[in-house]
């Protein structure tokens, strides 16, 4: 996945949302709110969510969600093996169904890693 694939994506979900926000009502708005509070730091450091996000997300099938919380994963500092481990977990919980997913979360991975090693920013 090239890295100006990770921008576009970046530009197409908060263009989406902003058209969800146009036509939400009350349920949806709470539900983004939600969303975006059980990501803060808390009991559990933002990271530690993010990753657990991303396991989640792996199982369930959603590429969408999968990029999304690469790229925290990746504003996060994640490392590597930790990286590797909570992609492990998510495989043993969903089984070899979720293969596909796991390959694209590995190059969305391998891309925000050499976009960082090229100096770029997460963001």
């Amino acid at each position: 996945m090239p890295t100006n694939e990770v921008e576009k994506f970046k530009k197409r979900r908060n263009y989406l949302n902003d058209i969800v926000m146009k036509y939400a009502k009350t349920n949806t708005k709470r539900f983004y709110a939600l969303d975006s509070k059980v990501y803060l730091e808390g009991a559990l450091p933002r990271k530690t969510k993010e990753m657990m996000g991303l396991v989640a997300s792996l199982v369930l099938r959603c590429d969408d969600c999968v990029e999304y919380h690469m790229i925290r994963c990746a504003e996060e500092n994640v490392s590597d093996s930790e990286m590797e481990e909570a992609l492990s977990i998510a495989l043993v919980v969903g089984g070899s169904i979720t293969i596909p997913h796991l390959r694209r979360a590995f190059e969305i991975w391998d891309d925000l890693k050499k976009k960082k090693s090229r100096g770029g920013s997460q963001s």
